[in-house]
């Protein structure tokens, strides 16, 4: 059965028409797909989730920073994309195994990488910042959607072994662009592979707007695979929780893949070489800024 929460003629700009359950203005509001995966998620558990976004965005302005002033050879921002990263991340087990992009600053930063760890390969000093296999988290990858294939591989490997781990493929909406994770999907449906696809609608390939990459929204790809998919609010951190756990839930379980598509925005630049100011306006970066994930858990 295909989870999709989109009808097949939704418009790949349409960023309202998505799963959340909290409101751009932080009001709690009911949803019948992610509600039972939340139940658990009091008081305590909502401010730990803040302070974890919140500490995410100053690591991450510490890394433009230190690029500025020469430390860094590049930096990726993550700002505004908090609620993606860190709700996502914190539904996985300690021993499931992630393969990000560049910017998934926030996977690092939950699974444990410490802070100097999270510089060190941006300074060309080491191959990676972090063992992979303390923090379950393989190196970055910077060939777009590469990392796609690795978690499918590591997944059926998990699978050949008779292990109960997850593997989960972190990219952007570019990447579903690439054929590497068109494939990845074809290998990951055709063997019930226990991964999850965790693309970051950031709304942006560099330059290029989502809707001039597809006509329909990304999680409509997935169907198209046999994978269930969903679409959420990735400014909402609660949502994105709900959603991690959902799919991990999913592949874990034995009925394969996953695929969660979370909308947010890019607040910054591509990377410290672009400037984003060329390709959209201050009113859309305006407007956006009034979805902020943590404002809205605050």
């Amino acid at each position: 059965m295909v989870h999709t929460l989109i009808p097949e003629t939704l418009p790949a700009a349409d960023v309202d028409d998505v799963a959340r359950v909290l409101t751009p203005e932080g009001e709690r509001i009911p949803d019948r797909l992610l509600d039972p995966w939340i139940t658990d998620v009091n008081t305590g558990a909502l401010r730990a989730l803040h302070r974890d976004m919140s500490v995410l965005r100053r690591l991450d302005a510490e890394g433009v920073a230190l690029q500025r002033q020469g430390q860094l050879g590049l930096w990726a921002p993550c700002a505004g994309q908090e609620a993606t990263q860190i709700g996502i991340a914190r539904a996985f087990r300690d021993d499931d195994f992630h393969f990000t992009s560049y910017r998934e600053l926030g996977v690092l930063y939950a699974r444990g990488v410490s802070p100097d760890g999270l510089v060190r390969q941006w300074r060309g000093e080491a191959p990676s910042g972090y063992d992979p296999f303390d923090v379950h988290v393989a190196p970055l990858q910077i060939i777009i959607g590469a990392q796609s294939l690795h978690a499918v591989g590591y997944a059926m490997g998990v699978q050949r072994d008779g292990g109960d781990q997850v593997a989960a493929a972190w990219f952007g909406d570019g990447a579903t662009s690439e054929g590497d994770v068109s494939e990845a999907l074809v290998w990951a449906a055709s063997f019930d592979a226990p991964v999850v696809f965790v693309c970051t609608n950031n709304q942006y390939a560099i330059s290029e707007p989502v809707g001039v990459q597809t006509r329909h929204s990304i999680a409509t790809r997935a169907a198209g695979f046999g994978v269930p998919s969903l679409r959420v609010d990735g400014n909402d951190v609660l949502a994105c929780l709900a959603a991690g756990r959902w799919a991990a839930h999913h592949a874990r379980s034995g009925e394969g893949p996953a695929f969660i598509e979370a909308v947010t925005y890019r607040m910054g630049p591509h990377t410290t070489s672009d400037d984003p100011t060329r390709y959209r306006t201050a009113d859309e970066r305006e407007a956006w800024a009034r979805r902020d994930p943590i404002d809205r858990v605050a």
